[in-house]
């Protein structure tokens, strides 16, 4: 990975913003994020992806349909997933979705899988959860047969089966880009390098360094099974504003309250300052100025070897200004910030 090629992306979980008024109504916020993808293709930025939720505050419960509004707001910048939820999507529904995206898009579409942090869609489209691990294995073994074979014929425990059937509209040959998202399993790396698909690592708090084992399990296992080393790309929480002070504080406001909240249903740790801190200063939150964040991106794709840094920029409740201002700084200042410095002290692969 040289330092040209290394790209920057933003994730959006579509999350409702506010501005003088108070706060947006859930369309206002829809289409605020269709401004904010254009935003980030007029500043440069590589990658814009929206997630799949489906909890109030939340707007992104039909991505695809959202991220077919930004492709005729944009003409460059690529479309993807922070996360698709395979488990409880149709992978044949979700091939249409993308391969119609894709084509709306002028090939610009893809997509990250995973299992789900976040497990509302389970009861919401009936499905069990203590199918868990199966339902994401099969489910995605169909998908990347859909999107690699001309003709599938195919039977599993979880839908009906298909017999040498071909959908349309077609994918390009071999499918779109399509990343695994893992949180953490090493299950989740061995099988994303089985499939021979990039890594995409959800580092959402610690030390992104504890994840360096992953990624040397990842090359590990693909260079075992034959593969190419397909590229590894870290997701994590910050904020980009014009002062260190500035960012630190705006992002504690709106971020404690929603991990408060996370830390009742979940059991994560309370949110107090001093973990807060400990975090921005080197854990997983890119809080700062656009010189701290360019450093802290800079030193993490170093020490995991990555080729893209994705950044989730909105948070609940957050100013619209102060989301615009991340934008606007992590393409104009921090993008060519990061470049520099990996050509300074460059990725050893």
């Amino acid at each position: 990975m040289t330092a040209q090629g290394f790209e920057l992306g933003l994730n959006s979980f579509g999350e409702v913003a506010t501005d003088g008024d108070g706060t947006l109504s859930d369309a206002e916020t829809v289409r605020l994020i269709v401004e904010e993808a254009k935003l980030a293709e007029a500043v440069g930025l590589d990658v814009f992806s929206v997630g799949e939720h489906y909890r109030a505050g939340h707007n992104d419960s039909a991505t695809p349909v959202l991220l077919a509004a930004i492709a005729t707001a944009t003409e460059r910048i690529r479309l993807g997933t922070s996360v698709t939820v395979l488990s409880t999507n149709d992978p044949v529904r979700l091939y249409h979705e993308f391969s119609t995206l894709d084509a709306v898009s002028n090939g610009r579409a893809q997509l990250v899988l995973g299992r789900a942090s976040a497990t509302e869609s389970f009861p919401l489209f009936g499905y069990d959860l203590a199918d868990y691990e199966e339902l994401f294995e099969e489910k995605l073994d169909l998908f990347m047969r859909l999107q690699r074979e001309e003709t599938v014929t195919w039977s599993g425990e979880f839908r009906p089966p298909l017999v040498e059937q071909q959908l349309h509209p077609r994918m390009p040959p071999g499918g779109i880009p399509t990343w695994i998202g893992v949180g953490g399993s090493p299950n989740s790396v061995v099988r994303a390098a089985r499939y021979d698909l990039p890594l995409m690592l959800a580092i959402i708090g610690g030390r992104p360094q504890r994840f360096a084992g992953h990624v040397e399990l990842y090359h590990r296992t693909l260079e075992q099974l034959g593969h190419a080393s397909p590229p590894v790309a870290q997701h994590s929480l910050g904020l980009v504003a014009d002062t260190d002070e500035e960012a630190v504080e705006t992002w504690w406001t709106y971020w404690q309250p929603v991990v408060a909240q996370l830390a009742k249903e979940r059991g994560f740790y309370q949110p107090t300052r001093e973990r807060y801190m400990a975090e921005v200063e080197s854990g997983a939150l890119f809080v700062g100025s656009p010189e701290t964040v360019a450093r802290k991106i800079a030193t993490m794709a170093r020490d995991l070897r990555l080729s893209r840094f994705d950044l989730k920029y909105d948070v609940m409740n957050l100013p619209r200004e102060a989301r615009a201002r991340t934008i606007e700084l992590l393409g104009r200042e921090v993008a060519p910030r990061v470049k520099q410095l990996l050509i300074e002290e460059p990725i050893h692969v």
